[in-house]
């Protein structure tokens, strides 16, 4: 005799399991809440770091070398032909760029007190805006940049103050250049390490029982 292919009375018959039908949990996308917060902070960390530029163009402008100009009747030259002052204007914009990437990032480190690619991001996109913002804001607040208007309101044979101006461009990134090797110091050196992994065990590493020894 062979047993009877239906279920019992009042009991629903087993349904096939199929694993591939299991729902899916849901994670919040590919980054989840986390990420979200990070880009979030990111943005205001940019934004802050780049209006921070306006107080590098003022800090340009006090500190660095202006050109020493004189004019004639016709013409507008150099007072000093073998004068440095292109070159100090350039340096000085360096040192204060460099000095306000590792600021800037010492402070954001000491917000955070860790790393992550996009405070990274935040940082090298803020300092170069900043960097941009104090270029602009330092030949504003110099020299007017109309050479020949000011030799004519000035007079002939006096003195006065060339505009300032950037000759190599490349300054602009020692911002966010210092920015980044800061924060990635400051992460290498302060930041929170993670926990060491475990060694695998595997079945012939347990120690080997010794015998007693004989008294």
């Amino acid at each position: 005799m062979t047993a009877p292919l239906t279920p019992p009375d009042n009991q629903p018959p087993d349904e096939p399991q199929h694993p591939e039908a299991a729902p899916v949990a849901d994670h919040g996308g590919l980054g989840g809440p986390e990420l979200a917060r990070e880009l979030r902070e990111g943005a205001l960390i940019a934004l802050v770091v780049a209006v921070s530029g306006v107080l590098l163009g003022v800090l340009w402008n006090w500190l660095a070398p202006h050109i020493p100009l004189i004019a004639d009747t016709r013409n507008v030259y150099l007072k000093n032909t073998e004068g440095e002052e292109a070159i100090g204007a350039d340096g000085t914009f360096v040192l204060l760029s460099l000095g306000f990437g590792v600021l800037t990032a010492a402070a954001v480190f000491l917000f955070r007190r860790r790393g992550g690619i996009p405070l990274v991001v935040a940082l090298v996109v803020g300092g170069l805006l900043g960097a941009v913002l104090g270029w602009v804001t330092g030949m504003w607040l110099g020299p007017t940049p109309d050479v020949a208007a000011h030799a004519k309101q000035v007079g002939p044979g006096v003195t006065f103050d060339g505009p300032l101006r950037l000759q190599a461009k490349g300054a602009l990134l020692a911002w966010p250049i210092g920015a980044m090797l800061t924060q990635l110091a400051l992460t290498g050196l302060f930041g929170p390490r993670d926990p060491e992994p475990e060694a695998p065990h595997w079945p012939g590493d347990e120690p080997t029982p010794q015998p007693p020894a004989a008294d």
